[in-house]
């Protein structure tokens, strides 16, 4: 297997932004490498002096995240596997939330599950219009443990359990926009690329000290993050080893 098949992580810095994209080819979903990879560059896009803004974005014109990776979580047959898994997702966000610098997320295409985690950890994001989001772990037999806190910080618990109950809906964009997961929509890709390229340029001529303190306010009394977000995978570690978990993902993958 080819390294593009096993996915992607690249970094790069343009006009004091640092670009972390990531890909991969089911739809853009996280394998556990993929996470650590990540999570890895997240920490060092945070140390780059030369980057004042970091941007997150996923690669083609599918899916901008379809969170875990169906096929380890099938392969998954010991407690320490499934935590390690998902340990990735913790990984990401803890990465993000400790990172001193405003992330921006640009979502062209519909996001599931931990895809969502990601978004919700994001300070700023941007969306196409048609970019609707569904978080499906429960419809799985998980639930969505470790991406639950960040997304219930950004959309609050009303709306969080609303798109966690209702685990196999989509709900649209402007939804997304209407409890806080995205911040603004965008009519096209060119207009969404104009508008992070616009937030993005700002944020870069801002102040650094002033965005590392605002940076600290939005992420504030979260310091127990690192601990939580680690129960919270071993509580998925054990539902991934379910036999009703593993019958609902064999049956969702035979009708694809």
């Amino acid at each position: 297997m080819t390294k593009h098949e096993n996915g992607t992580v690249t970094y790069s810095v343009k006009n004091n932004t640092g670009v972390i994209e990531f890909y991969h080819p089911k739809g853009n979903s996280l394998p556990g490498t993929l996470l650590r990879q990540l999570a890895s560059t997240i920490h060092v896009a945070g140390k780059d002096e030369e980057a004042r803004v970091v941007l997150l974005k996923s690669s083609g014109e599918g899916a901008f995240c379809a969170g875990a990776s169906f096929d380890e979580l099938m392969a998954i047959n010991h407690l320490d596997e499934g935590k390690e898994f998902f340990m990735g997702f913790a990984l990401v966000i803890n990465a993000m939330r400790t990172c001193p610098k405003i992330i921006v997320s640009r979502v062209h295409g519909k996001t599931v599950g931990g895809g969502i985690g990601l978004v919700a950890a994001s300070d700023f994001c941007i969306a196409l219009n048609s970019a609707s989001i569904k978080l499906s772990e429960l419809s799985l037999g998980i639930g969505p443990f470790v991406v639950g806190p960040a997304v219930g910080r950004k959309l609050g618990v009303s709306a969080f359990s609303t798109l966690a109950l209702d685990a196999k809906s989509w709900f649209t964009a402007e939804w997304a926009l209407t409890y806080g997961l995205y911040n603004k929509l965008a009519g096209s890709v060119e207009e969404l690329d104009a508008e992070v390229s616009r937030i993005t340029a700002d944020l870069a001529a801002s102040n650094p000290e002033a965005l590392r303190n605002m940076k600290d306010i939005f992420w504030q009394a979260t310091g127990h993050w690192g601990a939580t977000l680690e129960q919270r995978a071993e509580i998925s570690g054990k539902l991934v080893l379910s036999d009703y978990t593993k019958e609902t993902i064999d049956k969702f993958k035979a009708a694809k």
